[in-house]
Parts: C-alpha cells; sequence; structure tokens
C-alpha cells in the first residue's frame, strides 16, 4: 500500500492481545484487578492461564479477518504487549496468535500494522497501557532498551511478511502537558503508591530520541514497502520539522482523535458542535501535517456524549468512579440520527490524509442488559454496521 496515494481504511483488535477491563469484565470476575497488570496477581497461575487462552482462542478467529474484508476494509491495526515473546513473567507470550493473525489476513487481502501497546512501567498512565497510573517507563533506561528490543525482534519476525503494513513504535506516550490535562491518576487510580511514586509525562526530546533509536531498529530489518508509524503524542503540530532529513521515508504519523476529548477541550455536545470541530480543526490539522508526513487517523469512534444522553467526562465510566445510569433516553432514530452525521464527517477527515482505524472491532461489554452503558456500542464497529451508523 503507498500511503502517499492509498487510503488505509481499517479496525483495531484492540482487547485481544493487550486487554482494556472495559471491554470485557467478566474476564476478571471474583477479582478487585482493574488492569492487565494485576490481573495475574490476583489469580492463580492456572486460572490466569486458562482465562487468558481461552479469551485470545475465542476472541478473534479466522471468521473475523473475513467479516471484516466483506465490509470493504483493507487493513487491520493489532495492538501488542511489550511481554510479546513471553520473557516477562507472569504473562504469558502471544507470538502465535500474531503468526495466525498473519495467515488470516494474508489469505483474504488484508494488511496488519503491529501496534506496540504497552511499555513496562507504562508510557501514560492509561488503563490500556497496561497499569494505571504509573507512568515511569521514560525514567527506566534498562525498560526503554527493552522495548527497543522488543520492536527489533517484531521487525526480524515480521518485516518481510507480505501481510505487514508497518510498525508503530509505541502508542500514546504522554507528554507532561496532557499527564497534568487529563489529571491521569485521578481518572486511573494507583493501587500500590509506591510503583506510581515519581509518574509524570515525559519530554518531547526523550521522545523524539526515543522515535529516532526505534527507526533505526526497525528499518534494517522493513522491506522497502513496509512503515514505521509514530504517534504524535497528542500534539500533532509538535512533528513539523521532525524527520525531514530525506532519511526516514517509511514515517507514518498516527493521531488519535476522539469525541470525548473534543468534549473535554470545549467542544459543544451537538451534532453542529461536533461537525465544526471535526472539519474546522481536526481536518485542517491533518491538512496542515500531511505536508510531512502521511498521517493516519490510527484511534477514533463514533462514540460522544449527545448520543449517551449524559455528559459522560470524556468517555468515564463506573470503571472510574463515573455514575451514567441517570442518562436521558436516546431514541434509536435520534442516534442513528446524530451518528451518522459524525461517521460521514470523520471519515471525510480523515481521508483527507491517509486514512483510519477505527476503534473497536468489538467489545463484549452489554450495553442493552447493563446500567450506565447506554451509547457505548458505538465503540463496537460491528454493531455500528449492524445498526446502519457507520
Amino acid at each position: 500500500m503507498d500511503l502517499r496515494q492509498d487510503k488505509i481504511h481499517g479496525v483495531n483488535l484492540g482487547n485481544w492481545l493487550v486487554l482494556e477491563k472495559w471491554m470485557s469484565t467478566a474476564l476478571y470476575d471474583g477479582t478487585d484487578a482493574m488492569d492487565e497488570y494485576y490481573l495475574p496477581r490476583r489469580l492463580s497461575k492456572s486460572e490466569y492461564e486458562s482465562r487468558i487462552m481461552t479469551h485470545r482462542s475465542e476472541y478473534i478467529s479466522e471468521r473475523d479477518f473475513l467479516t471484516i474484508k466483506s465490509w470493504g476494509m483493507n487493513a487491520v491495526r493489532i495492538p501488542v504487549p511489550y511481554f510479546i515473546f513471553g520473557d516477562r513473567p507472569p504473562f504469558i507470550a502471544c507470538t502465535q496468535e500474531l503468526d495466525k493473525a498473519f495467515a488470516w489476513a494474508e489469505s483474504v487481502g488484508l494488511e496488519i500494522l503491529i501496534d506496540l501497546h504497552t511499555a513496562p512501567m507504562s508510557q501514560n498512565g492509561f488503563d490500556n497501557g497496561g497499569i494505571s497510573g504509573v507512568c515511569r517507563w521514560a525514567q527506566l533506561p534498562q525498560e526503554v532498551d527493552f522495548e527497543l528490543s522488543v520492536l527489533r525482534r517484531l521487525a526480524e519476525r515480521y518485516g518481510k511478511r507480505k501481510g505487514l503494513l508497518g510498525i508503530e513504535i509505541i502508542n500514546e506516550p504522554v507528554l507532561q502537558d496532557m499527564w497534568e490535562k487529563m489529571h491521569i491518576q485521578e481518572r486511573y487510580k494507583v493501587v500500590e503508591p509506591e510503583l506510581g511514586k515519581g509518574s509524570c509525562g515525559t519530554t518531547l526530546e526523550f521522545l523524539q530520541d526515543f522515535y529516532n533509536r526505534a527507526y533505526d531498529v526497525l528499518s534494517p530489518f522493513l522491506a522497502d514497502d513496509k512503515y514505521v508509524f509514530f504517534h504524535d503524542a497528542f500534539d500533532i503540530h509538535a512533528w513539523k520539522g521532525f524527520w525531514q532529513d530525506g532519511r526516514h521515508s517509511k514515517a507514518v504519523l498516527d493521531t488519535h482523535l476522539y469525541l470525548m476529548t473534543a468534549e473535554m477541550q470545549g467542544c459543544p455536545q451537538t451534532i453542529e458542535g461536533y461537525t465544526a470541530w471535526i472539519k474546522d480543526k481536526w481536518q485542517k490539522d491533518i491538512d496542515d501535517m500531511r505536508r510531512y508526513f502521511p498521517v493516519v487517523c490510527g484511534e477514533w469512534c463514533l462514540f460522544n456524549s449527545l448520543a449517551c444522553g449524559t455528559d459522560t467526562k470524556g468517555g468515564q465510566t463506573a470503571l472510574n468512579g463515573v455514575d451514567n445510569s441517570h442518562a436521558a433516553a436516546v431514541s434509536e432514530e435520534e442516534k442513528t440520527r446524530i451518528y451518522r452525521a459524525l461517521s460521514r464527517a470523520q471519515q471525510e477527515a480523515w481521508d483527507s490524509g491517509s486514512g483510519y482505524f477505527y476503534w473497536n472491532y468489538k467489545l463484549l461489554t452489554d450495553t442493552v442488559n447493563t446500567s450506565g452503558w447506554q451509547g457505548w456500542d458505538a465503540w463496537d464497529l460491528g454493531r455500528c454496521i449492524a445498526k446502519g451508523w457507520f
């Protein structure tokens, strides 16, 4: 795929190899664990391994790749953990599952973006970073080197595969400004204060240096038509002038744009407010930055507070201590009107760059029978398509 000409229309396979509790809460039954770090520490070894292996075998299969292809998609983004090679106990390797994914993708004509989604002691403090409220990876030189070793091994193993689109260096690292604005340790509670001590966002200088080192690690093992994706750390304009020396021709800028974060920044919770934000801010940002790199929106979805019937405070749920059970009822007709308008606006914006990956392919949360989850079905692309929203 030539991202200077072709458009990615893809979907994330989140919560398969990297867990997020809100997307399949049953995995955590009988424990107080809120994230992937604590799940094996709250279960016996045999119970943990049984749950994980069952989940991985059932959550995604060959049939899902056929379904994604039938939707007209051409790519999938697969989040993988830092322990993918099985060298960080108590976690379990998942190279076998990724090997299968490549065989399935190549058989139906899909391409895979491997997304290194987590780092030891986390790059962001989010629950999806593996350990909630902790963000110390960048302060630990040995763990930074370990992350580079994971990238090298991924490139060695998959860099020449026909089905590889590229490898993403690291998912959603946060700079100090974002760390403070999101009040991350309030939103994602630290379980062990000692582990969380000293947590903070990183600097742009550190991240640029890490990206330089990662590019040099990856590039020798990647075929000429493969890409190195790098996330903008939620500051898309910070990357003007970066890697403009002609040596980094494989680079693709990844930006993650969610309506819930737009709400946190003051976007009016109306169709008109959302669509104006999409066109006048996000699309302009993409148009500006695609002069430097191909730009892909690697995560987005239709979820918004208007269709939920309540201000979700940036997409927070009962798991974050926010009660959404008193949301106003929103009719199916009205939700369809909202989601169709926002689907059109966002896809047009992403296609002004090099396309997108929807978050997410599926979630197992029962949004019908579980109080407080009204509107969260919009995170599930399969449900969005079945309901005619996408």
